[in-house]
Order: structure tokens, then sequence, then C-alpha cells
């Protein structure tokens, strides 16, 4: 009969075991998606996406007015929803103890943090678009600031939560008034986390379709005019990868590449400053 040690260490054997071919069987289906990516990204990649806009079936061209509209509904929903989450996540943890406001928010905040973005859209789309009869790209940016809010929130909130209180006493001590510790001593120590949370929110949104379907749709052309419906990314992904014509299909695969790499860059960056605040602290 084995023993208490041997049984302990055969249980804590199977368990890793169970636990890395669990990691391996995940890292095989997404090596395999990155690589199915490349293959046909790469091969599409070229000057001419850069250089000309989405063509006609049959023709040559690139995704030159999906990924201008795509960076300005981004920075504009950007613009729009990090204020909002900073200034609400700074509420949440610096006066938020008390009262029934900060509850109520956080609640609020954990609805929209799981809403899917799809709903998001059609909210959009009730409140905005259908009073003013068009898609547009402001339509798009609101929906994308909408969705930005909540992770800026919750993660000012953490990151400010993990200022000790001591630099808070020590402001507090010399006279500086709340104002002054919050603005001049909690939000610079957590500076690099709330960037963090805010380049994890842009990567969240660079590649949502959903709610661009119902506000932004698409455009064929060149188009600076955000009243007007504009070009992106996910939705010509979603549209020409659809379509029976090759090139299209082509343009599509260079279109998911764009939008991995760049998920991909940010999501190291916030990484890489997260680790970097985690150090400092």
């Amino acid at each position: 009969m084995l023993n208490l040690y041997t049984r302990r260490r055969i249980v804590n054997a199977t368990g890793l075991l169970v636990s890395m071919l669990a990691m391996a069987f995940g890292l095989f289906w997404l090596i395999w998606i990155l690589w199915t990516l490349f293959e046909h990204g790469l091969t599409a990649l070229g000057p001419v996406v850069f250089s000309q806009m989405t063509p006609p079936p049959g023709s040559s061209g690139g995704l030159l007015n999906a990924i201008a509209g795509t960076l300005m509904m981004t920075l504009v929903g950007t613009l729009v929803g990090t204020p909002i989450g900073i200034l609400a996540g700074t509420y949440l943890a610096e006066f938020g103890h008390r009262g029934w406001l900060a509850p109520v928010t956080r609640f609020i905040n954990d609805v929209l943090l799981s809403a899917p973005s799809i709903v998001i859209g059609l909210f959009v789309y009730e409140v905005y678009v259908v009073h003013v009869k068009h898609f547009s790209g402001w339509a798009g940016a609101i929906a994308l600031s909408i969705i930005v809010i909540p992770i800026v929130i919750r993660t000012t909130e953490n990151m400010l939560r993990l200022i000790p209180n001591t630099l808070r006493e020590a402001a507090a001590a010399l006279g500086a008034p709340q104002w002054k510790i919050v603005n001049f001593v909690t939000l610079r120590a957590a500076r690099a986390g709330i960037i963090t949370g805010v380049m994890l929110a842009i990567a969240r949104i660079s590649g949502e379709t959903a709610p661009l379907l119902f506000t932004a749709l698409n455009n064929q052309f060149w188009n600076s005019d955000m009243d007007k419906p504009m070009a992106n990314l996910p939705v010509v992904i979603f549209q020409f990868a659809m379509s029976p014509y090759e090139d299209w299909q082509q343009l599509a695969w260079a279109g998911a590449l764009l939008i991995t790499l760049s998920v991909l860059t940010l999501n190291i960056l916030a990484r890489v400053l997260f680790r970097q605040s985690a150090t400092t602290h």
C-alpha cells in the first residue's frame, strides 16, 4: 500500500501532466490560427494595401480608406472614453468609500464590461443613428467610447487602490488638500498602470465589428467626414471574407493580419508598462 507521501507525489504529477496537456491543447489551436493568418496575410500584404482604396470585385486595390477610418474612429472613441473612465475610476478609488453612488457605479460598470458589443451597437443605433437618420463615423466613435469607458474605469480604480496610503498620509501631513493629493501624488504614481488600461481598451475596440455594423456601416470610397458612413477594417474584413471574390478574400486576410499585429503590439506594450509600474511600487 502506498504511503501518503508517494500518493501525494502521484497526484501532483498527474495534475501537472493534465495541466500541461491542457495548455498544449490550447496553444496548438492558437498557433494553428496564427500560422494560417500569417500564411495568408503576409502574401496579401504589400504597399498597395496602404496606398489604394477598397476595390470593386475583379480589380486590384487596398485598404487605405478602411485603415484611415479605423484610426479616426478609434482615436475619437479613445479621446472621449478615456477622460470619463479616468475621472470615474478616480472617484471610485479616492472618494467612493461612502454613499450609494459608488456601489451603483461599480454595478453599472460591471454590466457594461460584460455586455456584448453588439448590444452597445444596437443602443447607439437606437439613440443616435435613428434620430439623425444616417450612419456615420461619429456614431461608430460613440459606440467605441462606450466600450472604452468601463475598461478604463476598472483599471484606474484598481491601479489607484494599489497606491500605499502612506503616500496620501504624507502629502496630507504637509498640508496638501485632497484634490492636490489626487492630482499630484496618487494619479502620478498610478500613471503607468492607467496608461496600460487605456492601451488595453484601444486593443479591444480596434477589432470590434458588431458595433460598427449598426453605426458607421462602411464606405467604398475615401471619406474624412465623420458625419457620413465611414469605412473601417473590421467591417471590411467581415464583408470581404464573406464574398465569393478571391481578391476581396486576400484583402480580408491582409486586414485581419494588420489588426492582429496592432493588438499584439498594444498588448505587449501594456504588459511592459504594467511590469515596470509593478516593479516601481
